[in-house]
């Protein structure tokens, strides 16, 4: 069930019980107010003892002289000025004393006309406005019952009008409460579409546009509140997919290039060398010296095939995480040294001087290395500096011992790289642009350096560079001891 849903059956229900207390009142209240109306509810039988309680007293303490005039005269007046009627009886039925003289001596049926409570006396009244209600007479406070002393009270006498007052008050404050609380849940269920609702949906709606592709629409929120770290990490988030959006689309341009260069660069010298072979085939080379000529052009294009076919092997490894580097303990002087002597020779092939360390200045000492690896990265960083260099500069090589590591450097006076161009240096698929002085440089993959730093770090070593336009680059990796 949805949020909104349930805030919408959660109000109805909560209304509906609100209409069912308000109902339960109003009821309530009609009750009250019929028994309010109703006589019998209104008469108090503490009333009817205030008026004849005087009454009773003079008949319990004069019963016995009952028979002298002035006695009964007396109790005469008292009934009159309490304003009710006297019927005194016998246990027999025989009225004693009464208001009206002309009753006395008279019966009268005790079963019909002795009622001790209002509820009987209210029923046998049939609607007239007098009461007859019964009270015991007793000898003395422990004594025996005498007779009994029949009043006829007006009923307005002993009528006691309850106030309406507090029930009024009562019934209106439950109906302001009701509606207050109506008023809140409404203001609650606005406040919940306003500040929750709204955002979640305006969040549905921002995720609805990114999964289109569209990550440019910048997601705001202007409470601040607990929504406004759910939005910023939102908008963080849309950020960080617009970001690795944009990567991959250059990555996939990047790998187009890069799969267009390759294949350009790999057609050149296999037509070279087919068209070399197609010479031999003819006939061409009428000696052994031309042979051999042409098998050296052959030998340079195939190199050059080869290295750019590892390069994208290595390429493919890394993306998959599974660069091969088989390491094993060797002595570094004699492997150093073996890679380091056909490198002098392709330097001053170019018109270049060449800078290199002496056999017995290689440091030898046990470390953990790749030699077909590191190979590759020493080739690499020389190719990059015969790229960037003119004839007439110099390639420098050297190697020491540093800080329990074996450094090697490489440098070269040449251009030098661009300040724009030297955070991107080991990315792969980079290539910078070529300086003025440059411009000639054309060849390349971008990968080159990426594998070194691949390979360095594989080693458990660290590869870095320093560079100024004009003046040179310097390349520098640290393989550890072991």
């Amino acid at each position: 069930m949805s949020l909104n849903s349930w805030s919408k059956r959660w109000l109805l229900t909560t209304l509906g019980l609100l209409i069912i207390i308000v109902l339960c009142i109003l009821a309530l209240s009609m009750m009250l107010l019929q028994d309010q109306n109703s006589d019998e509810s209104n008469l108090s039988l503490n009333q009817v003892r205030l008026k004849v309680n005087p009454i009773l007293l003079a008949l319990e303490q004069n019963h016995q002289h009952l028979g002298e005039q002035n006695i009964r005269e007396d109790i005469r007046s008292i009934a009159r000025e309490s304003g009710v009627l006297l019927t005194y009886v016998n246990l027999d039925g025989t009225v004693i004393l009464s208001s009206v003289p002309t009753s006395e001596e008279t019966q009268v049926n005790l079963r019909s006309s002795l009622h001790y409570d209002l509820h009987h006396a209210t029923q046998a009244s049939d609607g007239n406005d007098t009461l007859d209600i019964a009270f015991p007479v007793m000898d003395g406070p422990m004594g025996s019952q005498i007779g009994n002393a029949i009043f006829s009270i007006p009923q307005a006498m002993v009528t006691v009008q309850q106030s309406m007052t507090f029930l009024v008050i009562l019934m209106i404050a439950l109906l302001l409460l009701s509606l207050i609380l109506s008023l809140f849940l409404f203001w609650m269920k606005r406040k919940l579409d306003k500040h929750l609702l709204s955002p979640i949906h305006q969040l549905k709606q921002h995720a609805e546009s990114m999964l289109k592709g569209n990550y440019e629409e910048k997601i705001q929120y202007n409470r601040n509140d607990e929504l406004l770290e759910v939005y910023a990490m939102f908008d963080l988030m849309r950020t960080e997919i617009k970001h690795m959006s944009e990567q991959r689309i250059q990555q996939e341009q990047a790998q187009k290039e890069l799969i267009t260069n390759i294949s350009h660069d790999i057609k050149t010298p296999i037509t070279t060398i087919k068209a070399y072979i197609e010479a031999i085939e003819e006939g061409l080379c009428n000696d052994q010296e031309t042979l051999m000529e042409y098998m050296g052009v052959m030998r340079t294009h195939t190199d050059k095939t080869a290295r750019l076919v590892e390069d994208l092997l290595v390429h493919a490894l890394q993306e998959l995480g599974q660069i091969s580097v088989e390491t094993r303990e060797m002595y570094s002087g004699p492997i150093l040294e073996t890679m380091l002597k056909p490198i002098e020779h392709v330097v001053l092939t170019r018109g270049l001087f060449y800078d290199g360390p002496e056999s017995n200045h290689i440091p030898n000492v046990l470390i953990a290395i790749d030699p077909t690896r590191i190979e590759q990265v020493i080739s690499n960083l020389v190719v990059n500096a015969l790229k960037h260099t003119a004839p007439g500069d110099t390639i420098r090589i050297d190697m020491e011992l540093e800080s329990g590591h074996l450094n090697v450097t490489i440098a070269d006076s040449g251009q030098g790289i661009r300040v724009q161009d030297m955070p991107f240096v080991f990315q792969r698929y980079f290539r910078g642009q070529a300086s003025q002085a440059d411009q000639h440089v054309q060849e390349g993959t971008g990968l080159g350096l990426s594998i070194c730093q691949s390979i360095i770090e594989a080693h458990g070593g660290r590869i870095s560079f320093t560079s100024k336009e004009g003046e040179g680059t310097t390349f520098r990796f640290y393989l550890p001891i072991c």
